[in-house]
């Protein structure tokens, strides 16, 4: 089907985006690593409570931990081998995260759920359930509930934007896997009980658009290269006219939007039974010697990514898990890789911000760049008052999508998303 142009949203901004560095490196498998820990808190939620005990061998594929509520998803076992350990410790956030601990015995044996054939919508949406799948686009959200929304939905967008700097990982996949990313996208629409499928894809990524262009059930929407892009509520405008209202969710407009990833997950438990203990994530940065796209085992240490990458060339000023402009700055290499990891990234001096904050200038370009047309710089001034409230209120810090487009402009540097995710925190607190 033809593409056609998307339509333009207020703000954003125009990083360099950095993908010339991976983008030409098709995804390559990594040896399974000697140790896994993979934590319980895999998605957007409550954590997973664990199933298996110290001492007892699990198998590939097997279920490690078991969502806990509605808003939680099962937890798999990466490799087979031996639960060594299960403790607490940081996550990447700083929080305290249960981790298990699995020493790789080498055996190959994988433990999947039956193919479906033909499936029906309900047994569609009990896979992606019972295979823990999750938006593989950062945030996390339990898929099973995205495809089984309280209000009717038309249209089903898959998020091909990936407009984050540096990450090309979905690139890749859409390249490599584009029958399995149409595959799952019409199993999802199924699910959902819609046939109105589009694909939106920034105008950085041509190959990728004339690839889906051949699918004749998938309208392809190409999407001016402007971060943040791939924000759901951005991305359901440019691509249908629709407007989420405050508060509400995408499916209050009729739109459910995935990941293409997610997609390609969705194809691969209904189809092979697979549950999702691994996907593809970017290892890039000018301070690592071999940028590459990779198949990772959920629960590999990053360390281990970076040295199959050839390790650091240069010192990195910056170590991030994730994009740049959404991720989180690691401490050291210690950290383990999540369902949710879409990239490690090894920044030297000239590509990473690292200078101090300095006062406010009141200048206006953070509220002039707001997708969501907020006031960051009301959110911080509150924020650092400890008046939270009045930085809700007057801010709009709740309604915030914490896509970084205020600090990547703000000429001060001020922290605002701390600020903004600082607010947050303390009044769910308070709730």
């Amino acid at each position: 089907m033809k593409a056609k142009q998307g339509k333009f949203f207020f703000g954003g901004v125009h990083p360099h985006d950095m993908k010339q560095l991976a983008k030409a490196a098709a995804i390559e498998r990594m040896p399974a690593p000697e140790t896994v820990a993979v934590s319980t808190l895999q998605s957007l939620g409550k954590p997973a409570t664990p199933v298996v005990e110290v001492g007892q061998e699990v198998v590939e594929g097997e279920v490690i931990a078991r969502g806990d509520g509605p808003i939680s998803s099962d937890v798999f076992a990466s490799v087979c081998g031996v639960v060594t350990e299960i403790k607490d410790m940081p996550g990447a956030s700083g929080a305290d995260e249960k981790f298990i601990f699995i020493k790789n015995n080498g055996k190959k044996d994988k433990r999947y759920l039956p193919p479906l054939d033909q499936p029906s919508g309900e047994e569609i949406r009990g896979r992606i359930k019972d295979a823990g799948i999750v938006g593989l686009g950062g945030a996390g959200f339990p898929a099973a509930v995205k495809v089984a929304p309280k209000t009717p939905v038309d249209t089903l967008i898959l998020n091909g934007a990936e407009c984050e700097p540096y990450l090309t990982c979905d690139y890749r996949l859409m390249l490599e896997k584009s029958d399995e990313i149409a595959r799952g996208a019409r199993l999802a629409a199924k699910a959902l009980g819609v046939e109105n499928i589009i694909i939106g894809i920034e105008a950085n990524k041509p190959d990728a658009i004339e690839i889906f262009e051949k699918y004749d059930d998938i309208q392809v929407v190409i999407l001016k290269k402007q971060y943040p892009m791939g924000g759901e509520k951005q991305l359901i405008y440019v691509a249908t006219g629709r407007k989420v209202k405050l508060g509400k969710l995408p499916a209050d407009s009729g739109v459910v939007v995935m990941n293409v990833a997610t997609c390609y997950a969705v194809c691969e438990a209904v189809e092979l039974g697979k549950p999702l203990y691994e996907r593809a994530l970017t290892v890039s940065g000018k301070a690592v010697k071999t940028p590459k796209n990779v198949w990772v085992k959920n629960g590999t240490k990053i360390a281990d990514i970076v040295n199959f990458c050839g390790g650091e060339i240069h010192r990195p000023t910056k170590v991030i898990q994730g994009g740049p402009m959404t991720g989180t700055a690691l401490a050291d290499y210690e950290g383990y890789t999540h369902k949710t990891t879409s990239g490690i990234l090894l920044m030297t001096e000239d590509e990473a911000a690292n200078s101090q904050p300095t006062p406010c200038i009141s200048c206006g370009k953070c509220a002039d760049v707001c997708p969501m047309k907020l006031m960051p710089v009301d959110t911080a001034f509150y924020a650092a008052a400890g008046d939270y409230e009045s930085a809700a209120k007057y801010g709009g810090a709740l309604a915030c999508i914490e896509c970084g487009a205020c600090e990547y402009i703000c000429p001060a540097k001020r922290p605002l998303i701390q600020s903004i995710r600082k607010t947050k925190a303390e009044l769910r607190k308070k709730k």
